[in-house]
């Protein structure tokens, strides 16, 4: 199993505007900053979550261990959407001087990053780091590239299906134990209940919409040599991607409302009471909890098209890099550790549902919360990934996929052309990516 991670999304330049410019040290030809300085502000980019208040506590509670640590240090953190990270971090690698220290970024961005030049080699430190000697090897191999260490893992991300038990049982409906079980289920409910979406579903939500695709013997792409070949125009894909695609609709998720949205829409439209179902992550938990759905929902594993069979889960995470740039890379090291170790990720855990990286705190955590058993059970089951290729960071912030499934659920297109078409910008990115 290869961990991944979420959705990005291009942002425009205005977004850029608000950065404040921090003074940096002189960097040398290769974007590595010339001095390692002990003291001064560090610089923090964060994702927000759906509801980022528990996140922040645990945040702060590091944040301020650390500061008591290194005297003359401080830390600046912002939380910055998920959906425009791709541009943003892209202008920071290009401008040092409004750049972070260290970034949260999804792991399916690492070997663009690294390809890049944004993040630090922190292999020797890795390798000397105590906790780290208790991670998870797939979640290690997240923050690796050709046998280099490039961060630390922050969490593993597995999603699941979230449903609401007091609607099933109004409606005498028991929870779906197949693919075609969840497309009928869903549209059961609409029927019956139109003022819920029998399941959330959205065009914009790509990692919530390849299961369909594996569980259906489809793939992303396939290795061809040291580069990969799109495979999403393949039959067994778009059988996939018609079953995805035909939950939009009147009878389930009115395309005109459902086809934009992306997981953290979805998330919200069943914690608010809106669906009946959603494909939710492990780290979804405290915002359905914060929900009106809080008492009347359940999970189980996402059904494949068997009967009794789990899909294939998008295994998902996030990682905390050090930039190349960082004129504070000795302490930007240490908070690092600060936030990706073990207490941290331990309350990260009891905040927020992260699963953690590391298999004893993870193994704690099952035996705490018996909501965390169906994540566990689908990563069992056996997870996907995306391809490991900087290629994908440019299909994923180009929306190659949202737009395909989009162009399908609009009618604009039908499932071979849109898929065809996807498949020539994947692989005119893995090949430029090759080069």
């Amino acid at each position: 199993m290869k961990l991944s991670a979420r959705i990005a999304a291009p942002v425009t330049v205005l977004a850029l505007a608000g950065l404040t410019a921090t003074a940096c040290a002189p960097q040398t030809s290769d974007g590595k900053a010339a001095t390692d300085e002990k003291s001064g502000t560090l610089r923090v980019w964060l994702f927000q979550e759906v509801n980022n208040a528990p996140k922040k506590q645990v945040v702060d509670a590091a944040v301020t261990d650390f500061e008591q640590r290194n005297k003359g240090a401080e830390v600046e953190v912002e939380y910055i959407p998920v959906d425009t990270r791709a541009q943003r971090v892209k202008a920071a690698f290009n401008d040092p001087k409004s750049a972070p220290d260290l970034i949260e970024y999804g792991n399916t961005d690492t070997a663009g990053y690294v390809k890049d030049g944004g993040l630090a080699d922190i292999t020797a430190e890795f390798d000397a780091w105590a906790d780290a000697r208790d991670t998870d090897p797939t979640a290690k191999s997240s923050v690796t590239v050709d046998g280099k260490i490039y961060g630390a893992p922050l969490f593993v991300g597995v999603r699941a299906l979230y449903y609401r038990t007091d609607v099933f049982r109004e409606l005498g409906l028991s929870a779906p134990k197949s693919q075609d079980e969840l497309i009928s289920t869903a549209k059961k409910i609409r029927k019956a209940r139109p003022d819920l979406y029998g399941i959330a579903v959205g065009g914009a939500y790509t990692y919530g919409a390849m299961p369909f695709i594996w569980a259906n013997g489809g793939e992303l792409a396939t290795e061809e040599g040291a580069s990969y070949k799109a495979a999403v125009n393949s039959e067994a894909a778009r059988k996939g991607i018609a079953s995805y695609t035909s939950l939009f609709g009147d009878d389930n998720c009115p395309a005109a409302k459902c086809a934009q949205m992306g997981g953290n829409a979805t998330v919200t439209a069943f914690a608010s009471g809106k669906a009946a179902m959603a494909i939710g992550g492990d780290f979804s938990h405290a915002a359905v909890e914060a929900g009106t759905v809080k008492g009347k929902y359940a999970v189980v594993p996402l059904p494949g098209v068997t009967r009794g069979s789990i899909a294939p889960a998008f295994a998902g995470g996030n990682n905390l890099g050090v930039l190349k740039s960082s004129s504070h890379r000795t302490l930007a090291v240490d908070l690092m550790k600060s936030l990706a170790g073990k207490k941290t990720q331990g309350e990260l855990f009891d905040a927020m549902g992260f699963l953690p990286t590391y298999t004893d705190v993870r193994a704690q955590a099952a035996r705490k919360e018996p909501f965390v058993k169906p994540f566990i059970d689908s990563l069992d089951a056996g997870a996907e990934f995306v391809p490991v290729s900087p290629g994908w960071g440019q299909i994923d912030a180009s929306l190659v996929l949202p737009t395909m499934f989009q162009e399908v659920v609009s009618g604009r297109k039908d499932v071979k052309t849109a898929s065809d078409d996807a498949a020539k910008k994947m692989d005119a990115a893995f090949a430029a990516a090759s080069r």
